[in-house]
């Protein structure tokens, strides 16, 4: 597991971190798994005091049932074997977390032949039950159900009848089972819990890079915007000088002053740009955005650079108007005279913004055909594209295309509530 940190991916802590003693080690294995560590894992403190105290548990029922033997009428030298085989049923206690199946399914013969090995059957029933699915333990738990009958025939308990004694033992082992599968049951819910928080981790995280990643997008948006209107006015100014070499002085020093200007804050916006991109921050958090009321000055600017522009602007208070809004009706003008001075050359602009609270902002650029061929502009049409979308992210609808006298228009209502 990771999370982000800018463009960093950091290691998560690990679960649990000081207290991984109080575990289970099958526990830990499920919470932070190792690739680099396979087979079993160690066993913590707690797997030791467990363990300690289950081979300690086992040795007391099975020194309890040695002692009963005395007076049981047991043949000679069998009471040496139970005790051998109660023995080494204890000591295979240590060996539960390794092979819970195979211990168990081992206990079930030597317990039918041993009485004081009965201890480390029950260890041995609980320790499946803990471990495996409970189709395991419903075979072992069915055939020591089946067997008890037959062990309390021929090895009778003096104190207790018949039917008392196989009661008892059934009663047992229902309930060891049934504490083993309520351990069960714990752990599969604290492993549940730990995968969905996993889970919720991880989603966060593809969260935030998609949040990240649409921001980039936004600004990349937004770059094409700014930097396409600033390089037109470049190209227009360029080509003027390249076409009209003995133009006036003035108009020379003008035009050479609007280039620089123009490229100065063309590479301003670029810088900007950059570092939003390198901090990670979006779009509203540099330089104010343009709004609708600054409709006026890009006009302004678009005649300085040679253009025939007409703004028919009939809202009362531009102000008024949300900046979201206000500023996707700007750029859909700003794009609109882009691609007229790209396209059309020389044409007239127009360019009519209305609306009024209530009804929606209306805003449409309009040029008509040019005058004889124009060069082929190279574009990779990906501005219209991009005003769509704006347009259909905050409400509204964008429209463009061919106009009947053979001219573009560019057409968008954008809500205004």
């Amino acid at each position: 597991m990771s999370t982000v940190s800018g463009d960093k991916q950091v290691s998560a802590p690990q679960a649990f971190a000081g207290r991984r003693w109080l575990l289970p080690s099958a526990l830990i294995k499920e919470f932070d798994p190792d690739p680099e560590r396979s087979g079993r894992p160690r066993r913590t403190a707690r797997d030791w005091v467990v363990d300690f105290t289950c081979f300690l548990l086992a040795v007391f029922i099975g020194l309890l049932a040695a002692d009963t033997m005395k007076s049981e009428d047991l043949p000679p030298g069998y009471a040496a074997f139970d005790q051998v085989v109660g023995a080494l049923s204890c000591a295979a206690v240590w060996l539960r977390r390794r092979w819970p199946v195979g211990f168990a399914v081992a206990m079930v013969p030597l317990a039918l032949v041993s009485s004081t090995a009965g201890g480390a059957s029950i260890i041995a029933l609980f320790t499946l039950a803990v471990h495996r699915p409970f189709r395991y333990v419903a075979w072992v738990a069915g055939t020591y159900a089946l067997l008890n009958p037959v062990y309390f025939l021929y090895r009778p308990e003096p104190d207790l009848s018949y039917l008392w004694s196989v009661f008892l033992a059934s009663l047992l082992t229902v309930a060891v089972v049934g504490w083993g599968m309520v351990a069960r049951s714990k752990r599969q819910l604290m492993v549940s819990l730990r995968d969905r928080a996993r889970r919720a981790e991880t989603e966060a995280r593809l969260r935030a890079e998609q949040a990240q990643r649409l921001a980039r997008e936004a600004i990349a948006r937004e770059m094409h915007d700014v930097l396409a209107h600033r390089l037109t006015l470049l190209s227009v100014h360029a080509g003027a000088l390249e076409f009209r070499p003995d133009a006036p002085r003035e108009e020379i020093a003008r035009a050479a002053g609007v280039i620089r200007e123009s490229a100065h804050e063309a590479l301003q916006d670029l810088r900007e740009i950059i570092g939003v991109l390198r901090t990670g921050e979006g779009d509203d958090a540099g330089r104010p955005q343009p709004t609708l009321a600054a409709l006026e000055g890009l006009v302004t600017e678009s005649r300085e650079a040679g253009m025939k522009v007409t703004l028919d602007q009939r809202v009362a208070d531009p102000a008024a108007v949300a900046a979201s809004v206000g500023r996707t009706a700007y750029r859909i003008a700003q794009e609109g005279l882009t691609n007229a001075r790209k396209h059309a050359p020389g044409t007239e602009v127009t360019v009519t913004v209305t609306g009024a609270p209530g009804e929606g902002l209306s805003v449409a650029v309009r040029n008509p055909a040019p005058d004889g061929e124009v060069p082929h502009v190279p574009g990779s049409g990906q501005g219209l594209i991009g005003l769509t979308e704006r347009a259909t992210l905050t409400g509204g609808r964008l429209e463009h295309g061919p106009a009947a006298d053979g001219g573009f228009e560019l057409r968008a209502w954008l809500p205004w509530g």
